[in-house]
């Protein structure tokens, strides 16, 4: 398994090009929005007498209104063509929008502005699909969560430094105007620059027909985006996250302006803690998650983003600056500190949120079908952040400050976060195992890449705990159907950690017969569905930390359905709190610490016609070796 840092993809050419192409791009976007919004915000008398609070959330929901309409067409022109012409295509549309919306700023017409903010959202349209199918296709599954990382890091790095640029250029006086109109259009050409440099990546379905109805191909797209409930409700996740973050970044120029008392300073170093924030979390993904797609981090995300929204609201509370400030007075007010804290810490943990969601659609999609996903998504995406800005204007029309909206939206997503994990407690139970091998132990790895990526498998694993499965769930990197003794299923608690990972229970003959039969019929069933099945051949825990003799019910599943066994034993498990081993359970666990060391070796897989019980108890006991 690679282990190198995820930074190292900047400089191979199937990545840093690509990279650079969306850098530059979401860097554009963000110099010509945040200028059209500042100019707005705080000179908005000498370009229109609408009004401003209107104009803030109407901007980038035009913005979005594009990828309603155009995605369907954006995902299947992505997966007919080749990737990097498409990307080359894309940047020289974005020069033009510039040198449109260049002529707009010099004419102080702000019509052509907005039609520019349209073109530039019909330029993110045509590049999102092609920028998540892109990376699967040049990036190895372990590097894929590193490489998402990177790319929404570079995403909303581009943001902050496009926010910062273009609200710090427009203002600047007598020439404002017009270094943001150039600077934008050269941004452009550097964008286009990088993309010639992009290394061919074939189409995925060249024989594809397109259909240019929008509406018959979003309605024929999201419904075969449903037939795949795992990436269906990771596509409901990820709009649910832009509909949070629409709502939050849409407030920031009044919250600056008309609540804490600061000038454009003040509104862009909230932007600046929200992105370094974003940034974090993206990049802390591949280090929380060991290099493998890692979805417990998503409820994870999701408790972040309500608690610290929450907090942003009492700690708005607790503001009582009213003189007018920049940067550095704001921050010396007594309060600043803390809000700034929990706009940081909502980036950080939407950075946790999203990443994994984006990974789980690259890894469980169809790849013939890759590009009309991630376009379903961003459809999803733009219908949720439309709803966010007419969510936020009905706040604001009934009179809810921008605090209490910063509290309904932490609300809602808590609401939201409840839902879907009851749909799909997949994320829930990962959440937990990954919470246990972080905070009660410190689990290492010995040849986790020999654990298939796809493709069924038998497991077999020496049984030393309650948490056996637990621990082994986390580590593996996709889903495990586990057999296990029906009184561990039946244990409270665990019970429903079990079920909702879709544990098979399974009894001796001689206790009940029908249970057994009805377990190797649910094994076969999985395996031919090229899942994963882990069995514990000993049937029992261990009493004294040796291993029990392995029982032959693994010959009657790999007779049954022949698949390659891979051998796996846990070491450093014995004699914790949910061990069978003498003495006081408590005392043994404070013994042993927090984050006491564990293991999981993981050996060469074995032929099925090699799988007797005792082979395997040989290769489990070489892996274990003498760390019980």
């Amino acid at each position: 398994m690679r282990k190198s840092s995820q930074f190292s993809l900047l400089g191979q050419r199937r990545f840093g090009p690509f990279f650079w192409t969306q850098f530059f791009g979401a860097f554009n976007d963000n110099v010509f929005k945040t200028a059209l919004l500042t100019i707005l915000t705080y000179q908005a008398l000498s370009w229109t007498s609408m009004d401003v609070g209107l104009l803030n959330n109407l901007i980038p929901g035009l913005f979005i209104l594009p990828f309603v309409v155009f995605s369907a067409t954006a995902g299947q022109l992505a997966d007919k063509f080749e990737k990097s012409r498409l990307a080359r295509c894309v940047k020289v549309l974005e020069i033009a929008i510039m040198t449109l919306a260049a002529v707009g700023w010099l004419t102080h017409n702000l019509w052509l502005l907005i039609a520019a903010v349209v073109g530039m959202g019909i330029h993110s349209t045509l590049f999102g699909p092609v920028k998540y199918a892109y990376l699967p296709q040049q990036l190895h599954q372990d590097e894929l969560v590193g490489g998402n990382g990177i790319i929404e890091m570079g995403t909303f790095v581009g943001i902050l430094l496009g926010e910062v640029l273009g609200a710090l250029l427009v203002v600047q006086k007598s020439w404002g105007i017009e270094l943001v109109a150039g600077g934008t259009i050269a941004i452009a050409i550097i964008g286009w620059l990088f993309s010639r440099r992009i290394p061919l990546t074939p189409a995925s379905d060249p024989d594809l027909k397109i259909n240019w109805n929008p509406v018959t191909e979003t309605i024929r797209n999201l419904g075969f985006s449903r037939k795949n409930r795992p990436v269906f409700l990771a596509m409901l996740g990820n709009s649910w996250f832009w509909f949070y973050g629409a709502i939050m970044l849409a407030q920031f120029p009044l919250y600056a302006k008309n609540y804490l008392h600061g000038d454009h300073s003040v509104f862009i170093l909230l932007l600046t803690v929200f992105s370094v924030g974003v940034g974090t979390g993206s990049l802390l993904c591949e280090r929380l998650s060991g290099h493998k797609v890692e979805i417990g981090l998503v409820p994870f995300g999701s408790i972040g983003l309500s608690a610290f929204g929450f907090n942003l609201f009492l700690s708005s509370q607790g503001y009582t600056n009213t003189a007018a400030v920049d940067m550095l007075g704001f921050i010396a007010q007594q309060g600043s500190l803390r809000i700034l804290f929990d706009i940081v810490m909502i980036g950080l943990f939407g950075g946790l949120y999203i990443v994994p969601l984006f990974a789980v659609i690259q890894t469980r999609c169809d790849r013939q079908h890759l590009s009309r996903t991630i376009a379903g998504m961003n459809i999803m995406n733009a219908l949720f952040m439309v709803v966010a800005a007419l969510v936020a204007l009905t706040l604001l029309t009934l009179g809810c400050t921008i605090p209490q909206i910063f509290l309904a939206t932490a609300i809602l997503n808590a609401i939201v976060a409840a839902y879907i994990f009851s749909v799909v407690p997949e994320y829930l139970v990962r959440f937990l195992a990954w919470i246990l091998i972080h905070t009660i132990h410190r689990v290492s790895t010995v040849n986790r890449d020999r654990i298939p990526e796809e493709g069924a498998a038998v497991l077999v694993c020496n049984h030393v705990s309650y948490i056996d499965a637990i621990v082994i769930m986390g580590v593996s990197p996709r889903p495990i159907r586990f057999v296990m003794d029906h009184r561990i299923f039946k244990i409270p608690v665990l019970a429903w950690i079990f079920k909702t990972a879709k544990a098979i229970p399974i009894a001796p003959a001689k206790e009940d017969p029908q249970m057994m039969e009805q377990a190797f019929a649910d094994i076969a069933a999985a395996l031919a569905d090229g899942d994963l099945v882990c069995i514990f051949p000993e049937g029992k825990l261990t009493s004294t930390g040796d291993m029990n003799e392995f029982r032959g019910g693994i010959r009657k599943i790999v007779d049954r359905t022949p698949v390659p066994v891979i051998p796996m034993a846990l070491r450093g498990l014995w004699g914790s709190l949910l061990t069978r081993s003498a003495g006081n359970p408590f005392h043994r666990s404070f013994k042993r610490g927090p984050l006491s060391a564990l293991a999981l070796a993981v050996g060469i897989p074995v032929a099925p016609e090699q799988a007797t019980p005792e082979f395997l108890q040989q290769q489990v006991q070489e892996l274990r070796g003498d760390w019980k």
